[in-house]
């Protein structure tokens, strides 16, 4: 009878193990689809990054996305969206400025979200004027990037130290991914990751390889046409009031 507790008791710590070892992803999560002159991208929004989360589908139920372009375009890096001021800009206007007037808590979540290739990403002022690297309120980027091999990694992992004072490190995990998916490792611990796309990833490669002027923006404008959120768990339901009907009462005979 000891030997078949002693059983129990491992399988159940077994089992208890993996439940906990599972990945949040695992969680249901909320949407957004965009649809751009490219074609559709859906993006699943991380539950570990609650204020982004929250924000951005703020963003998307205020319509600000609706007709903006994709004005940040870099082959092999990513590309930006989400500037206010690119709705009706003229053809080769410099633009990146366009943003709500609030900013966003950092909410790094590494080594679990990091810049592999999908990953959406909050854009944000520079460490200069922003050195809590706060994230803008509505400007977000997609990662596109590049595979990585060792050498680089390692020199990748340099620059970082210097950045974030050590505190950044490309797990060997993190690296596998890098170096088979692809992706911006030197941004990890910069910019918040709050998101991945999940549904096409051709599009942003198409997005990524169109030709570009001098200050990164298409040369062909590329909209997102509209965005919408097609699945959010934490949208507050109204209370439904029950209807009273009053009874009368009758007085007995």
């Amino acid at each position: 009878m000891r030997k078949q507790s002693k059983s129990i008791v491992r399988a159940s710590l077994l089992a208890l193990s993996l439940v906990l070892s599972l990945p949040a992803f695992s969680q249901e999560r909320a949407e957004v689809l965009l649809e751009t002159t490219e074609g559709n991208i859906r993006i699943a929004l991380f539950n570990e990054t609650p204020q982004h989360r929250d924000n951005f589908l703020k963003v998307v139920g205020m319509q600000l996305y609706d007709s903006l372009l994709f004005h940040r375009v870099i082959k092999d890096f990513m590309v930006q969206s989400g500037d206010l001021n690119s709705k009706h800009a003229k053809p080769g206007a410099l633009l990146g400025t366009g943003e709500l007037d609030y900013t966003t808590e950092a909410e790094f979540r590494l080594p679990q979200l990091f810049h592999r290739r999908g990953a959406v990403a909050a854009a944000r002022e520079s460490d200069n004027v922003n050195p809590e690297r706060r994230s803008g309120a509505c400007q977000f980027y997609i990662v596109w990037g590049k595979l990585w091999d060792d050498a680089r990694l390692a020199r990748v992992q340099e620059r970082l130290d210097s950045l974030t004072q050590g505190q950044v490190k490309i797990t060997p995990e993190m690296a596998e991914v890098y170096k088979t998916v692809g992706g911006t490792p030197h941004l990890d611990g910069q910019y918040t990751v709050f998101g991945e796309v999940v549904e096409g990833l051709e599009v942003v490669d198409r997005i990524q390889q169109v030709a570009t002027d001098k200050n990164d923006r298409p040369q062909v404008d590329i909209r997102i046409l509209r965005a919408v959120i097609t699945k959010n768990p934490f949208e507050k339901k109204p209370e439904i009031k029950k209807k009273t009907t009053k009874m009368r009462s009758k007085a007995k005979k």
